[in-house]
């Protein structure tokens, strides 16, 4: 079952085997939150530690486990990369220049980052409604 417990040890996982040259400058608290359509992940520092948010309508099996491991390893390069970590910043922007998409290439992501658009953009957007569509059936009526 997928919970923040199964989360927390995915992004242990992914940080010894393909990020061990990053350092934890502070906590990494990994969790899921929000009902986004067009947001899988952010992160965010609070107070000294640093949060990973995956979207909570992941935590249906009906998104593929490669969806929610890339969404990981993006959060991690920008928390490498300085943002929203105490690591020191590289750049400027989180993501001028296809930066995130360059160091996922560099450590070997590039075939993940193809199945992660070609599923966003032909599975995302009915899985979707799927999984919303019961919630807001009662105020279609109304629209």
């Amino acid at each position: 079952m997928r919970d923040d417990k199964w989360l927390k040890e995915k992004l242990e996982q992914i940080w010894i085997t393909f990020f061990p040259d990053v350092k934890r400058g502070n906590n990494v608290v990994i969790r899921f939150k929000g009902r986004s359509r067009d947001r899988f992940g952010y992160i965010k520092k609070v107070n000294e530690n640093t949060l990973i948010v995956i979207n909570s309508l992941f935590k249906d099996e009906r998104v593929p486990d490669f969806i929610i491991y890339n969404t990981i390893v993006h959060e991690l390069v920008h928390y490498m990369h300085g943002f929203q970590s105490p690591l020191e910043r590289k750049h400027k922007y989180p993501h001028k220049g296809g930066i995130v998409d360059k160091e996922l290439r560099k450590r070997g992501f590039n075939d993940l980052i193809l199945k992660e658009k070609e599923w966003a953009r032909k599975d995302w957007g009915k899985l979707y409604k799927e999984m919303t569509h019961k919630e807001n059936s009662f105020f279609n009526r109304f629209i």
